[in-house]
């Protein structure tokens, strides 16, 4: 017996909704988080290069190898950097938390179908509960 039997094409249409929407906030989940340990990262940066004197060499990378360079340009290189990766994390966590919002409705769509399918005995249409 196939799943394709027991699973009507319009719950079928909606779970296949819902797992994008998963697999879209597992995306925004995995940038937040790369640019947050990014951000750590150039706070650290930022910290050592605060406590070199000013005449004093600095070094940044540029792929793999270091450069030369001086502690004012550098610092507001990275506090640059600091300021992208701040305001990228903000905007990843509204999208999360639209997204977030968004399975839930989905979540409480599909209930709603099934308890209708269940009580009512007859099939739905793909069209009768369409959301935004």
């Amino acid at each position: 017996m196939s799943s394709n039997q027991q699973i009507p094409p319009w719950l079928q249409e909606q779970i296949a909704k819902l797992q994008q929407t998963q697999q879209n906030l597992q995306t925004i989940l995995a940038q937040k988080q790369q640019l947050e340990l990014e951000h750590l990262e150039t706070e650290k940066a930022l910290e050592e290069i605060k406590k070199a004197k000013d005449d004093e060499s600095v070094f940044k990378q540029a792929g793999t190898i270091l450069i030369k360079s001086n502690k004012k340009d550098l610092t507001a290189e990275l506090e640059e950097k600091n300021e992208l990766s701040k305001t990228r994390v903000s905007v990843l966590s509204k999208q999360e938390e639209r997204v977030k919002v968004s399975l839930k409705e989905q979540e409480s769509k599909i209930q709603e179908m099934i308890k209708n399918q269940s009580t009512t005995g007859t099939q739905q249409s793909p069209n009768s509960n369409t959301s935004k």
